[in-house]
């Protein structure tokens, strides 16, 4: 029996992961493909971002959102039930792909794959590490300074912790292939640079992807056949003298903000650019309708950078409204935020 790929992506918010794959989806060659996406918000916006590609393989049961707290933490009580259902269709997917939260630790998903109801029926075809060339230029993780400090996530069964930078090495270290994304904003000097370091940090043999707008090819990332659950345990971690895997989510809090109609686009980014300035906003991910507009318009941010896209026209039965999730610190004010942009 062959065992079903599962391409586990890991990285920074913001570092360009869900754009990955939705390239992937759109660039798909006919793969039946399943997404499970591990991300903080109580919309599911990633789910709806890869679900407006309009690609008819892009079917709404082949994207899974994993909503119970970071995926490294709820291994069991999230994951392998969800990866058990996949496994148990009458018509499995022929590829799945696993999005993590930024905050996670691949190597205990990784490590989940030895369970006995998945061991015989699926493999880790590789890990990817996405990383984020500009912001690491500039000797940060991420592209928003405020995801330099520790960052925590409660969750109700498990409280690990350990600092950004040893989360950024797990990351590293597990990988099987690094993807430097957002190089087209940096000069060569500096894309060599990043590169050697990064190299003095991961194992050998990892391979290195350089890209723009995470456009990467598929048959780059997929098909790699590495097995990585075979090898996990010879992948150390940061902290592998210590008992326990640990990692530190520092306390955060995400809402979801109703702005109904938006007729004047530049006026809300122009605002959402002075609250995540003035509340040390994380990220903004969200649709803008404006009735002026037959498609749907998904707006990003990650800190200051924003980018907006039409993915596709309203459907006749959905709310037509703009509607935002803002990831910010445990401390922030949603109703100050809301009251704000309104």
């Amino acid at each position: 029996m062959n065992k079903i790929p599962a391409t586990v992506i890991t990285g920074f918010l913001g570092a360009g992961k869900t754009s990955i794959i939705r390239h992937m989806i759109e660039n798909n060659n006919d793969k039946k493909l399943a997404f499970l996406i591990n991300e903080f918000g109580d919309l599911g916006i990633d789910r709806e971002v890869l679900l407006g590609c309009g690609m008819e393989d892009c079917q709404e049961e082949d994207i899974v959102e994993l909503s119970n707290g970071c995926i490294c933490c709820t291994v069991a009580d999230d994951f392998l039930p969800t990866m058990e259902k996949l496994l148990d269709r009458e018509n499995p997917p022929q590829h799945i792909l696993i999005e993590t939260s930024g905050l996670a630790l691949p190597k205990p998903l990784v490590k989940a794959f030895d369970w006995p109801s998945v061991k015989s029926r699926a493999t880790v075809d590789g890990v990817i590490t996405v990383v984020d060339s500009k912001a690491l230029s500039e000797g940060k993780f991420a592209s928003d300074e405020q995801m330099v400090q520790k960052q925590r996530q409660e969750d109700e069964s498990l409280d690990h912790e350990n600092p950004l930078h040893e989360v950024f090495a797990d990351q590293l270290l597990c990988a099987d292939v690094v993807i430097m994304n957002k190089i087209d904003l940096l000069e060569e000097s500096e894309i060599k640079k990043i590169k050697l370091e990064l190299k003095s940090q991961v194992r050998d043999g990892v391979s290195f992807i350089e890209s723009s707008n995470a456009s990467v090819s598929s048959d780059a990332i997929l098909g790699l056949g590495f097995a990585s659950e075979e090898t996990i345990n010879e992948r150390k971690t940061h902290q592998e003298h210590h008992h326990h895997d640990e990692h530190d989510h520092d306390e955060f809090n995400s809402f979801t903000v109703e702005l109904g109609e938006v007729k004047n686009i530049d006026k809300l980014e122009k605002d959402l650019l002075s609250v995540v300035k003035k509340y040390n906003i994380l990220r903004v991910k969200g649709f803008i309708y404006n009735s002026e507009k037959t498609m749907r318009q998904v707006i990003q941010g990650v800190g200051p950078r924003f980018t907006k896209y039409f993915d596709r026209p309203w459907n006749d039965n959905e709310i037509k409204s703009t509607r935002l999730v803002i990831i910010g610190l445990h401390d922030i004010n949603p109703e100050q935020v809301a009251s704000e942009l309104k």
